[in-house]
């Protein structure tokens, strides 16, 4: 008997002792689905992993809950997509209070800019890029330490700084433009109208930057690098978990570039529910038309759909796209006018459920583009 109760006391003392040696499991809170599943691929086990917009779920109409709140206010790392995507962020930091970190996954990232004629070509050397392009040696993954400070500080400089810019683009065009109520023409009133809403949205650059492979590289980068930054502890692992994750990544991007081949340059005329794939268009010679613009927030005008059905009509263009996170209505009633075929369901903003098509990022890719090809290539 006696012996039995010094071994419940030695135990109920070893119990009591401290844990000092053991580091905390870092908290990290990511914004929406895509982002989940690559922090989830660099971070593995030795994170704690929380993602506010679920799968299937629309983050431009998107409100956090008190439990969302509670997250992000005892979170160590926030990681966000940034450039206005996610335009509750802010308000939701300020009422949870946070602390910690925070990181733009699209730093450093080759972007958009939005109403510039020639998007595609204009925006080469935005901020860096060159920089960080060439940075397929920033893939090494291996001692960015000096970087991720650079990724930190520039990070937040992005958010901020874009929030400003929409205000400052706002205030420079698109008021005068509204105040003028000369009404030159109708149509060109709600042209720009039109226009104003995506900038009021997304602010100067196209956010949905992740639909460019060579993109999530960057992204994959900044996220080792903050993790790296936050738990040096494991910073072997979270570089070795980045390496294995990249060459995936530039598999993905072979295989992709090899299937767009078997499209027609001239069949490459796509119409979609609302403007998100700017990027997959620039990747792989894409002309994308959608009727609702940047955000599923936005109405699409009647100008609008007439403008798309005449263009259905002149290019001869033979499928539609619906969206996994959009209304499908509109796409449905231009489809029906002019006698283009459904083509099928791309995800556009989100990942789908795990059981479901585009449960990855490189499943939803690789779903999105054998979705396009199929349809394209008939």
């Amino acid at each position: 008997m006696k012996s039995r109760y010094l071994v419940n006391v030695f135990a109920s003392a070893l119990l009591s002792i401290p844990t000092l040696g053991l580091a905390a499991e870092l908290k990290v809170v990511t914004s929406f689905s895509v982002l989940n599943d690559l922090v989830q691929e660099v971070g593995g086990e030795h994170i704690s992993l929380t993602n506010l917009v679920e799968a299937n779920g629309d983050a431009h109409v998107y409100q956090p809950s008190p439990m969302d709140a509670q997250a992000v206010a005892e979170a160590d790392l926030l990681v966000v997509n940034g450039l206005g995507f996610e335009g509750w962020m802010e308000r939701l930091e300020q009422s949870a209070g946070f602390k910690g970190v925070k990181i733009a996954a699209t730093d450093g990232v080759n972007l958009i800019h939005l109403g510039e004629e020639d998007e595609h070509h204009e925006e080469e050397g935005h901020h860096d890029e060159d920089e960080h392009h060439d940075e397929e040696g920033h893939h090494d993954e291996e001692g960015h330490h000096d970087e991720d400070e650079h990724h930190d500080e520039k990070g937040h400089h992005d958010e901020d700084g874009h929030h400003d810019e929409k205000g400052h683009h706002d205030e420079d065009g698109h008021h005068d433009e509204d105040g003028h109520h000369d009404e030159e023409e109708h149509h060109d009133d709600e042209e720009a109208h039109h226009a104003d809403e995506h900038h009021h949205h997304h602010g100067e650059f196209d956010p949905h930057a992740w639909h460019s492979v060579t993109n999530v590289l960057v992204y994959v980068e900044n996220i080792r690098a903050a993790l790296v930054k936050l738990a040096p502890e494991h910073a072997a692992e979270f570089n070795q978990n980045a390496k294995d994750y990249v060459k995936e990544l530039k598999a993905l991007e072979k295989d992709l570039t090899q299937k767009m081949s078997q499209v027609p340059e001239n069949k490459r005329n796509v119409i979609t529910s609302h403007d998100a794939f700017g990027y997959l268009a620039r990747e792989y010679g894409f002309n994308f038309t959608a009727p609702q613009g940047m955000s599923t927030e936005a109405e699409a005008s009647a100008a609008d759909v007439v403008k798309i059905i005449k263009q259905i009509r002149k290019d001869d263009i033979q499928a539609v796209f619906v969206e996994k996170v959009s209304n499908s209505r509109l796409i449905e009633q231009i489809a029906r006018e002019t006698g283009a075929k459904i083509g099928g369901e791309l995800y556009a903003d989100a990942l789908s459920s795990p059981n479901q098509a585009a449960g990855t990022y490189i499943k939803m890719m690789e779903h999105n583009i054998s979705t396009l090809v199929k349809a394209l290539s008939n």
